[in-house]
């Protein structure tokens, strides 16, 4: 089995979208460079920040300059360059279906109307690609997600999404050695509280 090869975060490049929900994705690489001490640095031949994770394993780290909803041509460039097939890598995003706190790994499947998630489909020729899905919540309406993803989240759920995407980082290891079942294991089934 195949480890993962190349990790996507999506976001919005720009100030004013730094904190929003929607770059949920770019906090996790963000994450994973201050954990590892792995650098992103801007690349214009990838239409992104990218770099080698500093992690034993040879895998590499992307955060998309193109808009969410053009982030396939970033992933797409950098995936060819290195001759990197879908299914070794991983795009990391928001997740209106998951509560702030949940995390959620899964292989292919639909977009789900996320916008990043299609273009990347749409650029890969397939659905083929892992996902770790980052619970941001639900506004209710779906008149109001627009305006939901492109808010920062409320200090009490940025302390959740803060722990999924600890859980997140924890599993890495097994990422790269291609342990997604154990992944899961541990993602998907919390210690229960007393």
């Amino acid at each position: 089995m195949t480890g993962i090869k190349l990790f996507v975060g999506l976001g919005n490049p720009g100030d004013q979208y730094e904190d929003t929900r929607h770059n949920a994705g770019f906090w996790w690489i963000d994450q994973v460079c201050a954990e590892t001490s792995s650098k992103t640095s801007l690349e214009t031949k990838f239409f992104g920040h990218s770099g080698r994770l500093n992690h034993g394993q040879e895998a590499w780290l992307l955060k998309p300059t193109t808009f969410m909803n053009a982030s396939g041509r970033s992933v797409a460039a950098l995936a060819r360059f290195y001759k990197i097939p879908a299914e070794a890598i991983m795009v990391i995003h928001d997740e209106l279906d998951l509560a702030p706190g949940t995390v959620r790994l899964k292989k292919g499947g639909g977009h789900g109307g996320h916008n990043g998630l299609k273009d990347i489909a749409a650029c890969l020729g397939t659905n083929d690609f892992w996902r770790l899905r980052l619970g941001i919540g639900h506004p209710g309406d779906r008149n109001a997600v627009v305006h939901y993803v492109l808010k920062p989240p409320l200090r009490e759920e940025m302390q959740q999404i803060e722990c999924a995407m600890d859980d997140g980082t924890r599993v890495l290891p097994l990422l790269l050695d291609g342990k997604f079942e154990e992944a899961m294991l541990k993602l998907h089934t919390k210690p229960k509280q007393n």
